[in-house]
């Protein structure tokens, strides 16, 4: 591979969403026969970068090659043209279609030749498929064989894997690299996008890092280690044994105020913590990992969650958001546009839409609701001309500061914070942290999901760290550090702290 040119090139390319760079001058190269791991924490801009590539979005500025000659990619259908197909993370079937049925749609082609193309392309993968069954009967492995079937069908030379073993067994992802490498032998070029740095060590053959939409690694797998790849995605104001910020925090109580046991759910399992009163707990852990749907089942919104939740002591045999509530226990959810907030209602019906039963049975006490209002505005510092204007209106960071007066109007004992500063300006951030640190000043248990890590480490008193369902480690105190809480959220065996 070393002595031929790039099959695919990207020089300089910048894209910006809203006046904010998401990539900013990145180079990739891709050659051919080669496994070419693309990694990068969550926001990196990795699924931007590779949506330019398929076709998704265009770029801003700089320059697309293949097999060196300039190309313009348009579309997903263009760049399927020019031999580029992307496999997604969830296959694209048809399930009451034919396998059959499935390969041929898009494609122009005469019966006869796509049978004989078909056939090929087939015994090369080694996949035996009953071409004229229902799609539906075809398991997870098969379906992403599919799509790579469907990919060679329009003579792909470029393809991208984005986390194709997610949902796979360790056998199944094994026979899927089987394919990969066979697919390079026949000059094809892949790129592999995986949050499992032992299949990155196992299959690639070179390993590039984005952080922050620039490309910071690039190097031929065998020169690096996993910890090099975990310090290439770490901030370069990040240093071993960072731990979290000094804040002035309640001491434990010797109480939890909430207890979790062996709850279990579709997307993770066996979750047991504790929170104690005074306490920031921060989960943490790539997209994907079970962090919000551990959220969800323990507030009730995930009615096939199995196992026990006590609040202040008390079992919660039966859970929905609203008897959570009337024990102490709230949930900001992570999209306050869908689940949080009544955008075209004046923002004093957000603020006091869970306390409503104690504003008055029949007749609605509208001066205590305003002083309810007007002492969450002075609290959360939201800037608004009146408790009457449409939340709509507010900015990101006020209309977010609405949904937390609407969490803490009830006097909660715990607050589920997921993904509180997403899309807000720097300065409703430092408001929402010292919000956190009051209610923990008071005496109230906090979790907090987010996935930028800085933000956890700064704000943890202890840190829970989820890798594909699971909790894979804890790390407390001066033991918290952005290298520690990235190893583990990649899947990487945290080390005692030294």
């Amino acid at each position: 591979m070393a002595d031929q040119g790039p099959l695919l090139e990207l020089r300089d390319v910048w894209k910006v969403f809203s006046g904010v760079p998401v990539l900013k001058g990145v180079y990739f190269d891709l050659r051919p026969g080669e496994i070419h791991a693309l990694l990068g924490g969550n926001g990196s801009g990795k699924s931007t970068l590779m949506k330019i590539i398929a076709g998704a979005y265009r770029l801003d500025a700089g320059e697309m090659r293949l097999l060196g000659r300039p190309v313009r990619v348009e579309s997903p259908s263009a760049a399927q043209r020019l031999g580029i197909y992307m496999v997604p993370q969830e296959p694209h079937v048809f399930p009451h279609l034919t396998v059959r049925e499935n390969l041929s749609l898009g494609l122009d082609l005469d019966p006869e030749t796509f049978r004989r193309k078909l056939a090929t392309v087939l015994d090369h993968l080694d996949f035996e498929v009953d071409l004229e069954e229902p799609a539906a009967f075809l398991s997870i492995a098969q379906q992403q064989l599919l799509e790579i079937v469907r990919g060679l069908l329009r003579d792909a030379r470029v393809l991208i894997f984005d986390e194709p073993t997610s949902a796979l067994t360790f056998r199944e992802a094994e026979q899927l690299f089987d394919q990969m490498r066979r697919l390079t032998e026949r000059g094809i070029g892949i790129v592999f996008i995986s949050h499992r740095l032992g299949e990155v060590m196992e299959v690639a053959h070179r390993v590039s890092v984005l952080r922050d939409g620039v490309m910071v690694l690039r190097a031929p797998r065998e020169r690096l280690t996993p910890h090099d790849l975990v310090r290439a995605m770490l901030p370069e104001t990040a240093e071993e044994g960072e731990g979290p910020a000094e804040l002035e925090r309640a001491r434990r109580g010797e109480r939890p105020v909430l207890e979790v046991r062996n709850l279990t759910s579709e997307a993770f399992r066996d979750a047991s913590f504790d929170l104690y009163p005074g306490e920031v707990l921060g989960i943490a852990g790539l997209v994907g990992s079970g962090r919000t749907e551990l959220a969800e089942a323990i507030v009730g919104l995930d009615p096939h969650a199995r196992g026990e939740v006590r609040v202040g002591g008390v079992l919660l045999p039966r859970r929905t958001p609203a008897i959570c509530q009337r024990h102490g226990l709230v949930y900001v959810p992570e999209d306050r546009h869908a689940h949080g907030i009544f955008l075209d209602l004046p923002s004093l019906y957000t603020m006091t839409a869970g306390i409503l039963p104690r504003l008055g049975r029949f007749l609605l006490a509208s001066a205590k609701e305003r002083r309810i209002g007007e002492r969450f505005v002075d609290l959360l510092n939201i800037k608004l001309q009146g408790l009457d204007q449409i939340a709509g209106t507010l900015s990101g960071g006020n209309q977010q500061k609405v949904v937390l007066a609407k969490a803490l109007a009830g006097e909660p004992k715990v607050v589920i914070l997921d993904e509180p500063t997403r899309g807000i300006d720097a300065s409703a951030r430092r408001d929402v942290y010292r919000l956190i640190r009051r209610l923990t000043a008071q005496g109230l248990g906090v979790i907090l999901i987010s996935s930028e890590l800085e933000e956890v480490v700064e704000l943890a008193d202890r840190v829970l760290v989820m890798y594909r369902g699971r909790i894979v480690g804890e790390l407390e105190g001066d033991a918290i550090s952005l290298e520690r809480v990235t190893e583990a959220s990649f899947g990487m065996a945290l080390e005692a702290a030294s």
